[in-house]
């Protein structure tokens, strides 16, 4: 009977052994409870003691998690519905204030932070339009996002450490107007240019026209002076072969009248025999 009752005793004191350790590990946040209320939060890492059967601890994930929301209608400022898909990267980073505004309830900080996210980023969209939400701005929307939703979830103990927005969808009525207008948008974008390049040619070509006359011009004048210094250096020539021999010089233009003048088979020439033109035909004594 004694042996019997030190076994007992022994397993009572092992459970009761038991019940008044905990650990806690690097992954993890650690509440101590004294009848419901918070006791302690700041546990370190590693093995740590409590009251049995009056403390009681509960434990929380302080890893970052991540909540992926479901895509939801939103409108932008030019009132055109868009698609947004999200999903947010977050901590608990008060354990006690989580344990308080949630009751420790998971779900309960989900719903929360997802109403949270979800009217951030219906406010960013309804400010923004369609082009600067699908743009390049769209790093400056999730980080205004990411700011703005912290300050209201900093009331539950938690830090949201990034919000992406995945993808920005138009609804499928709405796709094949935005669609007509984006072409319509390109075909302006297309005439413009094509006018701009008509544009450009008819100056190209009017450039070029005007370097040409320019250019003929140019040759036209020096060639009226080429030909000018020839006609003057033949006149010189001539004069001087005049001079040297006058007599001569007549008959060599004679001879090329005559040839000119009867260079054909049915040349017929009515002309006066007395003429100087036949001076050089038959015999005259006073040569």
């Amino acid at each position: 009977m004694n042996r019997a009752l030190i076994l007992i005793l022994v397993a009572a004191l092992g459970f009761v052994g038991l019940n008044s350790l905990f650990t806690v590990s690097e992954t993890e946040y650690a509440l101590k409870f004294q009848l419901g209320r918070v006791l302690k939060a700041d546990y370190e890492p590693g093995l740590h003691v409590k009251a049995p059967f009056i403390n009681n601890v509960r434990k929380f994930d302080r890893r970052i998690l991540t909540l992926d929301t479901q895509p939801e209608h939103m409108i932008t400022s030019e009132q055109k519905f868009v698609n947004v898909d999200s999903f947010i990267k977050w901590r608990i980073n008060d354990v006690a204030q989580f344990y308080i505004s949630t009751q420790g309830n998971e779900r309960n900080a989900l719903n929360r932070l997802d109403s949270i996210i979800k009217d951030r980023i219906r406010n960013q969209i309804a400010s923004r339009t369609l082009v600067e939400v699908v743009s390049e701005q769209r790093v400056s929307t999730m980080q205004d996002i990411q700011a703005r939703a912290n300050e209201a979830a900093e009331e539950f103990g938690i830090e949201i450490v990034d919000v992406r927005i995945k993808a920005v969808e138009l609804p499928e009525d709405v796709r094949e107007s935005v669609y007509r207008r984006m072409a319509a948008d390109r075909q302006k974008e297309a005439n413009r240019y094509r006018f701009e390049g008509r544009e450009e040619a008819e100056r190209i070509r009017a450039d070029a026209d005007r370097q040409a006359q320019v250019i003929l011009a140019e040759a036209e004048r020096e060639g009226q002076t080429l030909r000018g210094e020839g006609d003057a250096v033949a006149t010189r020539v001539y004069a001087d072969s005049y001079s040297q021999d006058e007599e001569f010089y007549a008959f060599y233009r004679s001879l090329q009248a005559y040839g000119n003048a009867f260079g054909g088979n049915q040349d017929v020439m009515v002309i006066d025999p007395s003429s100087s033109f036949f001076d050089y035909f038959g015999t005259d004594e006073s040569r």
